[in-house]
């Protein structure tokens, strides 16, 4: 009896964490192999997946041990489940209407330990014909039971007309080429940078330059996703261009902070040196950024179910947080010393023109921000699997639009515009830097 009773609360927890878990992932793909050491868990997710109808699901389990061999081993498999059904088998625990998910007639039970009949490991290939995003499940419904193997899964659909393999997931299959245009953008404004910067070269500055390195970064980041997601689509293995993802990722990351930063301080177009604050901003951000970046490589690697993947996504967030909020100090410090200076140094219209660029720089930032992380965050949330690819594309447009909205404003100019003002604009100028609510953050 106790063991009865106590049953449903051994898979509310692990069901639970599994339903929530589904609104805060997406879909991953290619071929993952998983090492499992006495485990005595309820309920272990391994992947998740959009099928087409033509899915298949490449199960290979090997190296089998139970710590109780001549348990009930019909309670032990594993299963197929989408969010829905997962909420579903989540309500018949609670009911008490079953012991075990597998027991479930919402799921898809793709094989149960009894059929090993003793054997020490177990092959299948199994069809999914419903279009859909899976989750790939193992339960263990036997009390006390401790499982050790390995599991090599791999999950894709077949191309109707070529019954070629694709391990991207329904909704990311077009990440490839979405990628390679982004890649051909980017390598166009590297090329016009470049033109820019040798017309104006004379009027350019050091961060200027630093502006061309941070565009062929994100370019160089977005032609190794390309491949990283084009070999992935084609065998399920990304063969070493994750590697180089990762390190331009990790490298176009640190520039990008550090040229908002830059930029907020006004460094080399305003002043030729950074202040102690700004300069411990810079190392506040840096070694953040590299914490990050090796969260991103732990989620990735391990999967959205991975023992430690919960725990990193926390640190992700919280250091993304905290870097975001950090860039735009040096922003309000550059627009508080120009207010102070137009009281000071009686060039309104100079000031007034700097203060209102400013102004629209950290509004921008703030948007950027919050669109590539909360908006972002909610399109892939609310959006159907067979849609994914769209909050790549909102994400990328709105990193493009930030990148020609700081270059167009920033660009380097010949003739300096704060000067050759008449009396009239200086006047009104320093009208309008009386009205202090105006440039009130």
């Amino acid at each position: 009896m106790a063991t009865t009773s106590q049953t449903p609360l051994r898979f509310f927890g692990s069901l639970s964490i599994i339903a929530t878990t589904l609104f805060f992932t997406t879909s991953f793909a290619e071929i993952r192999f998983t090492e499992l050491r006495s485990d005595g868990r309820s309920t272990i997710p391994f992947d998740e997946f959009g099928f087409t109808p033509s899915g298949r699901l490449e199960l290979n389990v090997s190296g089998i041990s139970l710590s109780i061999p001549d348990g009930d081993l019909s309670q032990v498999g594993f299963f197929l489940c989408t969010r829905d059904s997962c909420f579903h088998v989540l309500e018949q625990v609670i009911r008490r209407e079953i012991r075990c998910p597998l027991n479930s007639d919402v799921i898809k039970r793709v094989f149960t330990f009894d059929k090993l009949q003793n054997a020490d490991r177990y092959d299948t290939i199994f069809t999914v014909s419903d279009a859909n995003q899976f989750t790939l499940v193992f339960a263990n419904c036997v009390p006390n039971l401790k499982v050790s193997m390995n599991v090599l899964s791999s999950m894709y659909n077949l191309d109707a007309k070529t019954d070629r393999r694709d391990y991207l997931s329904a909704g990311k299959t077009n990440l490839p080429w979405i990628f390679f245009i982004f890649f051909l953008i980017y390598s166009s404004l590297a090329g016009l940078w470049t033109y820019v910067l040798y017309n104006k070269r004379l009027s350019a500055f050091r961060i200027h330059f630093f502006m061309l390195a941070v565009i062929i970064l994100k370019a160089l980041n977005l032609l190794c996703e390309t491949e990283d997601k084009s070999y992935i689509k084609r065998t399920g293995s990304a063969h070493g261009w994750d590697v180089l993802f990762y390190i331009f990722s990790f490298l176009k990351g640190i520039t990008l902070f550090t040229l908002i930063v830059l930029i907020g301080t006004g460094w080399s177009f305003l002043k030729p040196y950074l202040q102690g604050k700004e300069k411990k901003v810079l190392m506040i951000v840096i070694p953040l950024q590299v914490i990050a970046n090796v969260a991103q490589v732990v989620i990735d690697e391990t999967g959205p179910y991975g023992q430690d993947s919960y725990t990193w996504k926390q640190v992700f967030l919280l250091v993304d947080v905290i870097c975001c909020c950090a860039v735009l100090f040096p922003i309000v410090w550059s627009i508080k010393n120009l207010r102070e200076a137009a009281r000071t140094d009686g060039k309104a219209a100079v000031n007034l023109m700097k203060l209102t660029l400013f102004r629209q720089y950290y509004i921008v930032v703030i948007c950027y921000i919050y669109f590539t992380r909360v908006v972002v965050y909610a399109l892939e949330t609310i959006t159907s699997y067979r849609y994914q690819w769209t909050s790549v594309v909102a994400s990328e447009l709105a990193t493009l639009a930030f990148y020609v909205f700081t270059g167009y404003n920033f660009r380097p100019k010949v003739h300096n515009p704060y000067f050759a003002l008449d009396d009239e604009e200086e006047e009104a100028a320093a009208e309008a830097l009386k009205l202090e609510d105006e440039f009130e953050l």
